[in-house]
């Protein structure tokens, strides 16, 4: 306990606190910011704005369109402000207290300006060159327009997911220090892409790479929106350079509010063409995304993700999508766990289950009717997900959902809420079903050396937020070198200990890095058979490894520990043998393609009439990752996901008034779901579809928890309340309360 080392609690000797002065205003010209008051408060070591700080705007890391590079974010507003939250100035004092202080003595004139809240709107002015239409794309496949128009049944849904994001526990914060004798920047904080931060930094600051070292600590929460680069991050370096001393700027809940990435904020309106059995020929998509104020280095990820993987497990052979991207005057919108297909399986089942209420079928019988069947593994669609190729690369939906049904007894519960709404309660059973991507690449280094104490040390470029990958791939050296894992430890995403890293987002760890560990370890123990073939004149095919000693074949007696081996490899004797000196390997992983878990999410719900509130019963996940490393690290991401998936269905939403004005910047405002909401959650993880991708046959587990649970919860919801409903999240009591008191409620 209390060994945790938080961005918070770094203490640099001369380390000094910075704080943002950020903007009142949600649209306006900036006609002056007066920093002379602050500067001349004793402690502050300086204050500046944008006419002092020389950074350029933060770069894109992700998948990206030419039209939306005019909208990437200036680290402190130059002339306009566009959001309640954006960077102004910021001032640097000896303490937190005077930097706060100071932070209010500096005054912002700024003239308002008209503000758009809505993606639907008319899109308003970015600048004298653009306008708030930040991106326009459509894909398809198939012949769309033929399918409609052949005479099948149109089902239309128009569905919106409110606007929220990642609450973590630890607010965002990050500590630099700037050695002049050395020429060394040293960054401190949670950095979920430590090497593309590091390049990214040394770019905007004018350093070599190699002289801007990231060092990762630990993080109290990540969900995908912390550990990208922030203005914050850009900030601190350059007053760290500036002044020659270690600079610390840790975020206040307030301001986490108001400048972390925002999220989800999509409207869908979807049509599609089937036969009478509810067989979908055809699928039609127009959504529209709330980008906010600015792009962010997350770029098009989101609108793309959703674009790619919302036709889901179903075959639909003709299929387009329309995306429209809008700025608008609220914070910035990024990744959170599941983007793109939290959004698009709400918008995708929602009208799965319109096409079961008006063709009057089952709704679980359409879905397997419509299900891509396991003999069409790999199945591929012409589209692509975050630069990939969509193929599918293995599944059988049916089966997981029959195991799932079984396994849960849900025939039984089925019986029991028949009962209950027979009795007058408002109790519903609702279900959907998703198809998750994960393992993106290119790649992922690994390196395995064993000391002279028998000690292993994994290093990685991969990052850790929280997700505990560092037991997955101790376990798979565990594996191959029999070595217990207490003697190993896994070091990652310090840019000083291994050159190349693509870090932790897009559930890809547990597939790129376990693979490499794989690799690595392997090369290790063929490195260790041929050194002790060497030391013992044997061939190495009389060489067998046991309980992490390698031996001759049925030799017990001849047995030595993996780090006798090491020491043997000493460079003068290691040249005597014939080998390399020490007993290590570095081993790489490259993959073009991602694999695809999948998962079914089914939830029990009953309505309160009294206070009109929905309550979570019981929650079940079945979800196949093709396997299972550390069932109990799955488990526990799945628990955490469907928390958070909780959260977007029926508590939090970011709102704002007409101004632009936030309306949720505390947990007064912010409903989130505490312990007391959150019902039990009770999983089946399936190992019937490894991957063929990779050597471990995984797929990554982060965020299926999360994807289907708005769908899930609104399906359950419209079978409590014996109708169609349900095609708006979060569902709070009003809307509950309007719905029973229409006048033809029976």
């Amino acid at each position: 306990m209390g060994r945790g080392r938080f961005a918070a609690d770094h203490a640099l000797p001369g380390q000094v606190h910075l704080r943002v002065v950020r903007s009142s205003v949600a649209h306006g010209v900036i006609r002056s910011v007066d920093l002379q008051q602050a500067r001349e408060l004793p402690g502050v070591l300086g204050a500046w704005s944008a006419a002092d700080v020389d950074l350029p705007v933060i770069e894109f890391r992700q998948v990206a369109f030419p039209e939306m590079l005019p909208y990437r974010q200036p680290v402190l507003a130059l002339d306009r402000v566009r959001y309640v939250g954006e960077p102004v100035a910021i001032v640097v004092a000896t303490d937190r207290y005077i930097a706060e202080d100071a932070e209010e003595l500096v005054r912002v004139e700024i003239d308002d300006l008209p503000v758009v809240l809505s993606a639907l709107e008319e899109p308003g002015e970015f600048d004298d060159l653009n306008d708030t239409a930040a991106l326009d794309f459509t894909w398809a496949y198939g012949d769309v327009e033929a399918a409609m128009a052949a005479g099948l049944r149109i089902v239309e849904v128009e569905a919106r997911i409110g606007r929220h994001s990642g609450i973590p526990l630890e607010c965002r914060g990050a500590v630099a220090s700037f050695d002049p004798a050395r020429g060394i920047l040293d960054f401190y904080g949670a950095a979920k892409v430590p090497h593309y931060n590091r390049d990214a930094l040394s770019a905007m600051l004018g350093m070599a790479p190699s002289h801007v070292v990231l060092h990762e600590g630990h993080v109290g929460g990540g969900f995908g929106i912390r550990g990208e680069l922030y203005p914050e991050d850009a900030l601190v370096c350059w007053a760290s350079r500036r002044l020659g001393r270690p600079v610390s700027w840790i975020e206040d809940r307030r301001e986490h509010f108001i400048s972390a990435n925002h999220s989800r904020d999509q409207v869908h309106r979807l049509r599609a063409a089937v036969t009478p059995e509810g067989v979908i020929v055809a699928l039609d998509d127009e959504f529209w995304l709330d980008q906010g104020a600015y792009v962010r280095t997350h770029a098009a990820t989101v609108p793309t993700l959703t674009a790619s993987m919302l036709p889901g497990p179903y075959r639909i052979p003709n299929y387009r999508v329309s995306c429209h991207v809008r700025l608008t005057n609220k914070t910035p919108a990024g990744t959170y766990r599941s983007p793109g297909r939290y959004e698009g399986t709400f918008a995708r089942e929602r009208l799965i289950d319109r096409i079961a209420d008006e063709l009057g079928l089952n709704s679980m019988d359409v879905r397997r009717r419509n299900f891509i069947a396991p003999e069409e593994m790999p199945f591929s669609r012409p589209l692509q997900a975050l630069g990939t190729h969509v193929e599918y690369d293995s599944g059988d939906y049916a089966l997981l959902v029959d195991r799932c049904e079984a396994e849960w007894g849900l025939a039984e519960v089925e019986e029991d809420v028949r009962r209950r709404r027979e009795a007058g309660e408002l109790v519903g059973l609702g279900r959907a079903f998703f198809v998750e991507k994960s393992g993106l690449g290119p790649f992922e280094g690994v390196r395995v050396t064993v000391d002279e104490s028998g000690h292993i040390t994994i290093s990685t470029g991969g990052s850790s937020v929280g997700q505990g990958f560092e037991t997955v791939i101790a376990q798979v050296c565990a594996e191959v070198l029999g070595v217990p894992i207490d003697r190993m430890t896994v070091t990652h995403a310090g840019t000083g200990d291994i050159e190349y890293g693509m870090g932790a987002f897009a559930s890809r760890l547990s597939v790129m890095a376990g693979s490499a560990t794989l690799l690595a370890a392997q090369s290790v123990l063929r490195k260790a058979v041929a050194a002790f073939a060497a030391m013992n004149e044997v061939a190495e095919r009389d060489v067998e490894l046991v309980e992490g000693k390698v031996r001759v074949v049925g030799s017990p007696d001849t047995a030595v520990e993996l780090g006798a081996v090491a020491r043997a490899l000493r460079p003068v004797s290691a040249r005597g043998l014939g080998q390399e000196p020490g007993l290590t390997a570095e081993e790489w992983f490259y993959s073009d393609h991602m694999n695809y878990p999948y998962g079914y999410h089914v939830a029990l719900i009953s309505i309160d009439p009294e206070v009109f509130q929905p309550t979570i019963e019981r929650f079940w996940v079945g979800y196949d990752i093709g396997r299972a490393i550390n069932p109990m690290l799955v488990e526990g991401q799945i628990r955490g996901g469907a928390a958070q998936g909780l959260g977007g269905a029926l508590y939090e939403e970011f709102r704002y008034d007409e101004n632009g004005q936030p309306l949720c910047t505390s947990f007064i405002d912010y409903m989130m779901p505490t312990a007391a909401e959150v019902p039990p959650i009770e999983i089946l993880l399936t190992e019937d579809a490894p991957s063929p991708l990779n050597p471990l046959g995984v797929k990554g587990a982060g965020e299926g928890g999360t994807t289907a649970f708005g769908a899930a919860v609104a399906s359950a919801l419209d079978a409590a309340l014996g109708r169609y409903r349900v095609t708006s999240i979060p569902v709070g009591p009003a809307a509950v309360r309007e719905w029973l008191s229409e006048k033809e409620w029976p």
